[in-house]
């Protein structure tokens, strides 16, 4: 296949990515807006390069011209969460959308691969808008926590630099490391309302605050200098006491201030 044919192949592949990755975000940055805890971390992607879908297409026996039917992870993306329990909730968010289709799942966590191995993969149909007409992309989904990532990336190094044939005393070391990640996951998860509970302290506490700054900016265009001081010393004092309670107050009551404002602005445009 020419260059030129590869690159027309794979673009519908990136625009799934993109647009995949973009709403995992999305998802990601509207629990943090409402000051919740989010499950998940962080969403990256990739598409295959050429050469990894040729060897792949190599090992398996499949033919140049039906790799898009036989290879599901051409388009890929991967979720990382920070406990074992969020990736559930991560996986019924995606069941609960109407523009993703699962079609196959693979559980390697509870069902872990010889070599220590977990993650849950989930395989969905995408649809991608073209310049020829609304294409149906296969994509992987790969759901982690942060440990299983950790092992996982050292492991897919390992597999590349030795291609299958990986020392003994390597993958004994590497299963090793997997009980460990296993404890860790554990531990962690004995420890989760605690650590949700901080960080959703962290998250609405950076929310009133940016609701608190976002309206003193306002300000500056109807009220007057001295005013606008004065409210900004105030709110550098409340931060300073580290209390959320009193921040809240202040934002509520900033909320009347600048809506007091809007209301002149309104009548004097009339």
């Amino acid at each position: 296949m020419e260059t030129r044919m590869w690159r027309e192949l794979l673009m519908p592949y990136k625009a799934a990515v993109d647009e995949l990755c973009m709403k995992f975000s999305h998802i990601n940055n509207e629990y943090k807006s409402m000051g919740e805890y989010s499950p998940i971390v962080s969403v990256e992607g990739r598409v295959k390069k050429v050469s990894s879908i040729l060897e792949k297409a190599q090992k398996k026996n499949i033919d140049i011209n039906d790799i898009e039917d036989n290879i599901q992870d051409i388009a890929g993306i991967r979720i990382i969460c920070q406990f074992v329990e969020d990736i559930w909730s991560v996986v019924e968010i995606i069941r609960n959308r109407s523009d993703m289709k699962i079609i196959e799942e693979r559980d390697y966590i509870t069902h872990s691969k010889a070599s220590g191995y977990r993650s849950y993969h989930l395989i969905i149909l995408y649809e991608v808008q073209t310049i020829s007409g609304t294409k149906t992309i296969k994509t992987e989904i790969q759901i982690r926590t942060l440990a299983m990532n950790f092992w996982g990336t050292i492991e897919h190094s390992l597999q590349y630099k030795y291609r299958s044939q990986m020392p003994e005393h390597i993958k004994k070391r590497l299963q090793v490391a997997a009980e460990a990640i296993i404890m860790l996951d554990k531990e962690m998860s004995s420890v989760r309302d605690e650590i949700m509970n901080a960080q959703n302290y962290m998250n609405h506490t950076d929310a009133v605050i940016s609701e608190i700054l976002n309206n003193i900016q306002n300000l500056y265009g109807v009220a007057n200098r001295r005013e606008i001081d004065k409210i900004q010393a105030e709110f550098y004092r409340l931060y300073e006491l580290k209390d959320l309670a009193m921040l809240e107050r202040f934002a509520n009551e900033l909320d009347v201030i600048a809506e007091g404002y809007r209301a002149q602005q309104v009548q004097e445009g009339f």
